[in-house]
């Protein structure tokens, strides 16, 4: 909580830091730590009738409102402008009758919430739900700092830059990696274990509760300090002098935890000024690179999906040392008397802190024992592996899974409405337009070649006399765009005793992991459930979150009886509440199993009723059949046939790829015959 507090307010000092990124669980109190910093931002002076909160002392030249020679300022509280996850982009960006403007030849233009927000915050809770049209809004408003609104060659633009501050909960799912990396600073945050804090916490909300306005009052007279001290910090942020030597260590470790571009270099370089600032002091020292790289850098060096962000403490202790205040030596100079630098120092010289020439410790000395780790370096090595419990002798242990490989693409048939994504063919807010229609409620998306076609045969009837067509509310056609949706991806996986063999499990992982990394790029939703023992157990239930998915599947143990129907009954009853929450996403059922089911033939036969069932319901289907060895029962591709589905081997996912099989056969969810593939 320090940390977010921190960020909010070197955001709040110096806005050019670009935004926060709160991650953390739920019931973490993050939205109401954001709501807080708007009551501390310093008010700012705006044209008095201008809808788009121009600076009088610089106007926008663009503004929609004019440029507003006489106009009056006003001094009024920076906006805090929220940003629901539900959003639509005419709210987003502004809405412009497009009937005015081409029956009457006028821009009447709403603004939107981008409009609101300009020289304020925009608060985005949840940001990682966002779909992904809204998402690339946002993107091109916080990259070029205006919003364009464009419909048809009628076109209205205006300043937008604002703080951006979001909370997520990962366990919902990751953000774009274009938009993460648009906010400056990352802050993760939990819940406090310690039992006194928390009943500090409770004891605060109850008494809020109970007296708002009287709670409010107790923390006045802090609050307006900690608002006059923000004031004061930006009123100093111009004097302070960030020196090479600190602009020298911003750059060595952004190089040296590899970073794209150079945006973490810039974000770098301001926050370590507004933390000198905060702090009062007019030059940077290291201690503030070191606390801008800690909150700047942990969500810029990801390297795969489901790494976790995170910094090395240690590697940036080592860099800062490496790259500490030295300044160049100049030619003819760099040895002393006795060779060892310019004072002369010999080799028990260890700098001005005695650990070492660069006074941070040098290099740990070689140990003596051959079993002794350096110092600094983790023991996570030396850790004693994990051993199963004594009453766990049927179950096996986790195995870890191959390395995940790329995958062909899935996709389901047919044309769906689910939310934007990279799979499946559906009708979306974005992509290519394929035809028009009459529109239901407000025209946002005008298709002018069929206004003007359903508007000409009547034009004489209409009394036409001049060049302008004369246009009736019947004549407008909206575009019917399509692009590609995302879908949910239910695993059901085998982690029964038959499936046991380290080798195969190693090797099913390897390939489940493979597309969760697939449906982690698709931006689907996944779940799974994994059967084993006495029943069926919902592992992960459907999340955007592929990084807890992959967690899940690390830790899968394996062994027991194999209760298949168990499995399936689970998925049909899972599939069936997630059509009820979200009707329009479309389900991709994949099947990990070598077919076999304890019980014989009267489980076998269940586990076709279970099938059955999920067939009816016209679920897309995938299995992926386990089976290995020279004698091949072909349970899976009975199991298959029983789904409507298609088999596939692991050989089949890595060489041919489940995607072209599936698209191939694969019928749609409401209309299409099921049929089998070739």
């Amino acid at each position: 909580m320090a940390d977010l507090r921190l960020g909010l307010l070197l955001n709040a000092v110096s806005p050019a830091v670009g935004g926060v990124l709160v991650r953390g669980e739920k019931g973490t109190a993050k939205s109401t730590m954001v709501r807080a910093l708007a009551g501390l931002l310093p008010s700012i002076t705006v044209v008095g009738d201008c809808r788009f909160a121009c600076d009088p002392a610089a106007p926008d030249p663009q503004c929609p409102d004019g440029t507003h020679p006489d106009a009056a300022p006003l001094d009024r509280p920076a906006q805090l402008v929220e940003l629901p996850v539900g959003v639509t982009e005419d709210r987003i960006v502004g809405s412009l009758d497009l009937e005015r403007a081409l029956a009457e030849g006028v821009k009447a233009y709403e603004p939107g919430l981008l409009a609101r927000a300009h020289r304020g915050v925009l608060y985005i809770d949840e940001v990682n739900l966002l779909q992904d049209h809204v998402v690339d809004l946002l993107l091109d408003a916080a990259a070029m700092g205006r919003s364009y609104v464009e419909r048809e060659g009628v076109s209205v633009r205006h300043a937008a830059r604002f703080l951006l501050v979001g909370t997520m909960n990962p366990e919902e799912g990751e953000l774009r990696p274009q938009l993460l990396d648009r906010f400056g600073l990352t802050v993760e945050i939990a819940a406090t274990r310690d039992p006194v804090e928390r009943a500090d916490v409770v004891r605060r909300r109850l008494a809020y509760d109970a007296d708002p306005a009287g709670f409010a009052r107790r923390y006045e007279a802090e609050e307006r300090a900690l608002a006059e001290r923000i004031t004061a910090a930006r009123a100093l942020l111009p004097a302070v002098e960030l020196g090479d030597a600190a602009l020298r260590q911003i750059t060595a470790v952004c190089a040296a935890f590899e970073v794209d571009g150079l945006r973490a270099d810039i974000v770098m370089a301001r926050t370590a000024v507004a933390l000198a600032a905060w702090d009062g002091r007019t030059a940077v020292a290291e201690e503030d690179v070191r606390k801008a790289a800690q909150l700047a850098l942990p969500h810029r060096r990801r390297r795969n999906p489901f790494d976790a962000p995170g910094l090395d403490e240690e590697q940036l202790d080592r860099t800062l040392e490496e790259h500490a205040e030295q300044e160049p030596e100049p030619e003819g100079e760099g040895e002393g008397p006795d060779g060892d630098g310019p004072q002369g120092g010999g080799p028990e010289d260890d700098g001005p802190d005695g650990g070492g020439p660069d006074g941070g410790g040098g290099a740990p000395e070689p140990s003596s024992d051959p079993g002794e780790a350096p110092a600094g370096e983790s023991s996570a090595q030396e850790a004693p592996p994990q051993i199963p419990k004594p009453g766990a002798s049927r179950e096996s242990a986790p195995v870890a899974a191959d390395d995940p490989y790329r995958t062909r693409l899935f996709k389901v048939p047919g044309t769906g409405k689910g939310a934007q994504g990279r799979r499946s063919p559906a009708e979306t807010d974005g992509g290519q337009t394929v035809r028009s229609r009459r529109p239901a409620g407000q025209l946002t998306r005008l298709h002018l070649a069929a206004t003007l076609q359903a508007a000409a045969p009547h034009q004489a009837a209409r009394g036409r006399t001049g060049r302008a067509l004369v246009l009736r509310h019947d004549d407008f056609r909206e575009q019917v765009r399509q692009g590609r949706e995302s879908n949910l991806v239910l695993f059901v996986v085998d982690a029964s005793g038959s499936m046991a063999a380290r080798q195969r499990m190693t090797a099913v992982k390897g390939a489940v992991l493979s597309l969760l990394m697939d449906a982690y790029q698709r931006r689907d939703k996944i779940g799974m459930i994994t059967f084993r023992g006495a029943g069926a157990e919902l592992a992960l239930p459907p999340t955007s979150s592929v990084e807890v998915g992959a967690a899940r599947l690390e830790q899968l143990p394996t062994g027991g009886r194999t209760p298949l129907a168990a499995g399936l009954l689970r998925a049909h009853e899972v599939l069936r509440l997630e059509r009820l929450r979200d009707p329009h996403r479309r389900p991709l059922l994949v099947v990990v199993t070598d077919g076999r089911a304890t019980g014989g033939r009267a489980a076998l036969a269940e586990a076709g009723q279970a099938a059955g069932l999920l067939a009816a319901q016209g679920t897309a289907a995938v299995v992926l059949d386990c089976e290995s060895g020279h004698v091949r029962l072909g349970l899976a591709r009975t199991l298959a046939g029983q789904l409507g589905a298609t088999a596939v081997t692991l050989d089949d996912l890595r060489a041919e790829g489940v995607a072209a099989l599936v698209h191939a056969h694969r019928p749609s969810a409401t209309t299409q015959p099921r049929r089998k593939a070739a």
